[in-house]
């Protein structure tokens, strides 16, 4: 009696999981396309620009369809309107993601009423990305957008749904209006609706937080209405069977306009790199604001180390669209009902859309970037000598690039490709024109951030695994090198080292004794190696990970080097260096760590009374890759029997074995007295 029922029980389950099945097949059959456009479901396409996941603006949309990004389908009750967009695609203006979106064709003052409502469901978000990154996963379903100043969004309202998980969380972000010209250090604050907010992530690339108790699913409907009174902003959201949330944000006057005024999630979130701006204190007053509606997607291919919070590592099958369509890597929104009310002051932005359209796809050159670039030439990876620097780039080892917040300059080059006359080593590097002694001295600064150096090499070679990001050296004489300032990191580590190094200026017309010595900023110094080719020394505790900014100042005075390192959240560390008296003219001034290193391979040389004096100099940045492919028995030092794949730039670049460097400002000039 006992199995009877139990097998009576399994055939129920069966049969109630086939129907299960023919019903979500069924159901996804009447998910068809309706022959009506856009504009016949919610008639009010004529007040947008319509921005589509391509990066282009195909203008008002009364009349409009594009079968990978706009149209419309009807499910079994209604008709809705339907924006997709991929992990990847063209962008818009200087954004990372791409939208297939409604960008409202006149702005407005937060001082005037303005409205807008919509009701939507949210059918998918990307499928691949790194939990770490707070946007991951995520879609933007609506913003007000500022069209003037620095363009910031005062109201951005996600969905965020983990894999694995039913329900998501719906929140929404304001960004502050940052105070002063410089934006990069702006930040978004997260309300959550229901659900969490945007700063709930993983703990691991694939670990999420546990599923949100009262998120929203897939396919559920929720509605939002926003309304601007009086410089301030009034939000609301209702979805059937959850709590209606209602919301106000002062749009014309800060709580953020000192540091200390930083909340705690944004402590935690956007202040370990870098964002940690205040405000302006009457926020968007005087901007013109503008809605924007639609599926922004949130989701991006672009490496996490790039931006921790905004850059997600999802998978883009190199930007074809139909393949990511086809495995998930998309977001894709529908909406059945939507409205715009509008003051009768508003008036035209245009000014955004020309500013905007088309942007991701022009040039922007370094020299925009950084504007020293007229007293620089550049000799590159391929081993190309270029003179003139003013509005050239070249995109295999010289260019820039946005990393959702600001513009750098990105120095590129493989382990293996044309060297210098009296280099073993591949560089992308400024080559100072002015010269200079010591005595009348000299100043460079940088800020930059390594994102890759060579995945390959020996760990008992000094120099594998490292690049070197600025440097003096000498134009006359053995055209040695009084500073190199490197950054180094191990396989398999978080942390590597940032050290710099003083070659010796050899006495006598032999300078194959020539050695450096080396000094740690922030980990170890050079002289820390691995015991066998793959055996690695430990983690330094105190280092910097790829993708984290540190600045250097190099300021030659009087024949004397001073040298300032700062990071957040690393102690700023100071040096000083003679440039024109040496302590190393005896056997016995050969430092011990010069005696473990180089001693043993016949480096013992000694230096110039005068160390670099009267000799003429100059200063070099950028990306002097360290690791090479030469064999390390021939130098145990600087051969790191790296993989170069026969010097094919193309598969170096594809396997990691490459260093690339990223620069945001740098200065050169005349040395200064110290402080």
């Amino acid at each position: 009696m006992t199995k009877y029922i139990l097998k009576s029980i399994m055939l129920i389950f069966l049969i109630t999981s086939c129907n299960s099945e023919r019903n979500q097949h069924k159901k996804k059959k009447e998910f068809v396309e309706v022959s009506s456009n856009a504009n016949d479901i919610i008639p009010f396409f004529q007040y947008w620009n319509l921005i589509l996941g391509d990066g282009s603006n195909v203008g008002q949309a009364t009349n409009y369809e594009n079968k990978d990004f706009f149209y419309t389908v009807k499910d079994d009750r209604e008709n809705w309107v339907v924006f997709k967009s991929p992990n990847a695609g063209n962008t818009h203006g200087t954004s990372n993601n791409t939208r297939t979106e409604l960008a409202q064709l006149k702005k407005w003052s937060p001082l005037t009423d303005a409205k807008m409502n919509a009701t939507l469901k949210v059918m998918n978000v990307s499928s691949t990305g790194d939990a770490r990154v707070a946007a991951t996963y995520s879609v933007v379903v609506g913003q007000i957008h500022s069209a003037d100043g620095h363009e910031n969004e005062p109201l951005k309202i996600f969905y965020k749904k983990f894999p694995g998980h039913t329900k998501g969380s719906v929140f929404w972000n304001y960004e502050i209006n940052t105070s002063g010209d410089d934006n990069s250090g702006r930040w978004d604050f997260s309300y959550p609706i229901w659900g969490y907010d945007f700063s709930v992530v993983g703990t691991g690339e694939n670990t999420y937080p546990s599923e949100p108790e009262d998120g929203i699913e897939l396919g559920e409907e929720f509605s939002y209405e926003v309304e601007i009174r009086d410089g301030l902003m009034h939000l609301k959201f209702t979805s059937k069977g959850h709590e209606t949330k209602t919301f106000t944000k002062n749009l014309i006057a800060t709580e953020y306009a000192n540091r200390s005024d930083i909340p705690e999630q944004v402590e935690n979130l956007f202040v370990p790199i870098g964002q940690d701006g205040v405000e302006r204190e009457k926020a968007y007053t005087g901007e013109g604001l503008f809605f924007k509606l639609g599926c922004y997607n949130q989701t991006n291919g672009k490496d996490p180390k790039v931006n921790k919070i905004w850059c997600n590592g999802a998978e883009t099958h190199g930007g074809d669209i139909k393949k990511q369509y086809s495995d998930g890597n998309y977001a894709e929104v529908w909406f059945k009902t939507a409205n715009i009310e509008i003051s009768e002051d508003a008036y035209s932005n245009e000014g955004y859309f020309e500013a905007n359209d088309g942007l991701s796809k022009k040039t922007v050159y370094p020299h925009e970037v950084i504007p020293f670039m007229d007293k620089f030439k550049i000799l590159l990876g391929d081993g190309t000598n270029v003179e003139n620097l003013v509005d050239f780039e070249n995109k295999e080892f010289f260019y820039t690039v946005i990393d959702g917040t600001r513009r750098w300059v990105v120095y590129k080059t493989p382990n293996s490709g044309v060297t210098s006359k009296n280099s073993s080593n591949t560089r992308t590097e400024l080559h100072e024109k002015r010269e200079w002694t010591p005595e009348e001295g000299g100043k460079l600064t940088g800020t930059c951030k390594v994102m890759q150096v060579s995945v390959s090499g020996d760990a008992r070679v000094a120099a594998s695994y490292s690049v070197v990001v600025g440097q003096i050296h000498s134009g006359e004489g053995h055209e040695n090198e009084p500073l190199k300032i490197f950054y180094k990191k191990f396989p398999g580590h978080e942390k590597g080292s940032v050290f710099w190094n003083y070659e010796i200026n050899t006495a006598g017309n032999d300078n194959s004794g020539r050695w450096d010595y080396s000094t740690a900023v922030w980990g170890n110094d050079m002289s820390v190696v691995g015991t066998e080719k793959n055996d690695f020394p430990t983690e330094p505790a105190d280092g910097i990970e790829l993708g984290e900014e540190f600045s250097y100042e190099v300021n030659v005075y009087e024949g004397i080097m001073y040298l300032t390192f700062k990071s957040e959240g690393h102690e700023t560390k100071t040096f000083t260096k003679n440039l024109v008296e040496s302590e190393y003219i005896r056997k016995s001034d050969i430092p011990a760590q010069v005696q473990k290193l180089f001693v043993p391979i016949g480096q013992d040389g000694l230096e110039r009374s005068v160390a670099y004096s009267n000799e003429l100099n100059y200063f070099k940045q950028g990306a002097y890759n360290q690791t090479n492919g030469k064999n390390p028995d021939t130098n145990m030092v600087w051969c790191a029997g790296a993989e170069t794949y026969n010097g094919d730039i193309t598969k170096q670049y594809q396997n990691g074995c490459y260093a690339e460097v990223w620069f945001r400002e740098a200065t050169v000039g005349l040395g200064t007295p110290p402080q």
